[in-house]
């Protein structure tokens, strides 16, 4: 499957990580950071639907590959940005905000933040910029995404297997 550089992607991403850095700098004249989280969804979605359609169209497509490449490229950084987190939590949190910061550290190493955070906080809410992890919900509705979806069995749907036929066809854009 392909692993095209595509530079107008980078740019995307680039603005949307900036727009919510500026945002929790308190520099964004944009409305909030959610702009920028929203962009990196659609990126993201975007990148991951082109993965499953290539692969179908190969004819190799298969979840556990799907997973598997997606580990190899979440898990490092998250692993050493939840680590570096629970550090600096130790030293500057107090007990008791140290506790609740573990138990969304854990949810996000299982890749559940996003129910985690759904019971404990809303985005919205002002307990929300104190919570250095919160972040990492978008890594859990992925998840929950690609788990749910109905090629889950490692068959492909019936409308995907169309699109991937018809990106098997010479004229196919």
């Amino acid at each position: 499957m392909s692993d095209r550089y595509r530079s107008d992607v980078d740019r995307l991403r680039t603005t949307s990580v900036a727009i919510v850095l500026f945002f929790h700098i308190g520099l964004s004249g944009l409305g909030g950071g959610f702009v920028g989280v929203d962009i990196f969804f659609v990126i993201s979605g975007f990148l991951i639907t082109g993965v499953i359609f290539e692969g179908i169209a190969a004819n190799s497509f298969s979840l556990a590959w799907f997973y598997d490449r997606r580990a190899r490229r979440i898990l490092p950084m998250q692993i050493t940005m939840v680590s570096a987190s629970t550090l600096a939590g130790f030293v500057f949190l107090y007990p008791g905000d140290y506790r609740a910061f573990a138990s969304s550290a854990l949810a996000a190493l299982l890749g559940w933040s996003n129910i985690f955070f759904l019971q404990n906080t809303g985005y919205f809410d002002i307990p929300s910029q104190t919570m250095p992890l919160l972040h990492t919900w978008s890594l859990g509705v992925g998840l929950a995404i690609v788990a749910g979806s109905p090629e889950n069995d490692e068959r492909p749907v019936p409308e995907m297997q169309r699109i991937g036929d018809r990106a098997k066809e010479p004229n196919a854009t």
